[in-house]
């Protein structure tokens, strides 16, 4: 169940149709996500309060044509073996300015590819990437999703924004399982400092391409 409150001209949380109507009639043509990490406020533009909010949450959605933003709470609700899932939409103010660290499509697919070049080499030297039964299975299962043909993004994205999403996922995929490796082969102090130093600018890459390949569209309409 979604629920956004704080909307201009409603003194209760609305459901999602009401609320996307009423950001419609405010103004708002596209949306924006942002995946914030910290030390890293991807996407977001401001103010402090709404960073701060979103920084939180990890996850946030900044409107595009006005001055908005959302930021999602989640919470379990129910008797206990009943319980489901409430998430309520926090609309804020935020500051008309270009999104944090986002980059074209173009340049994050190039610099997902170099990164993840990059990353492949140190981890190999280092024997630390993931591997075994488990990582083997969970990859096995990404490609049968894959194959399955399921829908990255809604129609209407760009072909591109798709391909860069699917090498982001799957890069992400890879980090997951290097993390769940522990320090792999890298047994000493400064092999663990070079597996970690291999994997943040990796990750931070990925999140970057996932952002440009979900706001792609609203990248479209601002170059006409």
């Amino acid at each position: 169940m979604h629920r956004v409150e704080g909307l201009p001209g409603e003194s209760a949380p609305v459901g999602l149709t009401l609320a996307l109507g009423r950001l419609r009639t405010l103004g708002v043509t596209g949306l924006r996500v942002a995946l914030p990490a910290p030390g890293h406020p991807l996407g977001l533009s401001g103010p402090p309060e709404f960073n701060a909010r979103a920084l939180e949450a990890e996850e946030a959605v900044v409107c595009y044509g006005a001055a908005f933003g959302l930021v999602p709470s989640v919470a379990e609700a129910g008797p206990e073996g009943d319980l489901h899932v409430e998430v309520v939409w926090q609309c804020l103010p935020v500051r008309e300015a270009p999104p944090a660290d986002v980059p074209s499509l173009g340049e994050a697919e190039r610099e997902l590819a170099e990164a993840l070049r990059e990353a492949t080499g140190v981890l190999s030297r280092l024997d630390v990437a993931g591997s075994g039964p488990v990582a083997e299975a969970a990859i096995d299962a990404y490609r049968a999703r894959a194959e399955a043909g399921r829908e990255v993004l809604a129609p209407g994205y760009p072909p591109r924004a798709v391909r860069v999403l699917e090498m982001a996922q799957r890069v992400a995929l890879l980090l997951s399982l290097a993390y769940e490796n522990g320090h792999g082969g890298a047994v000493s102090a400064s092999e663990m400092a070079a597996r970690s130093e291999a994997l943040r600018p990796v990750e931070r890459t990925a999140r970057r391409a996932q952002v440009a390949a979900y706001n792609s569209v609203v990248e479209q309409r601002e170059r006409g």
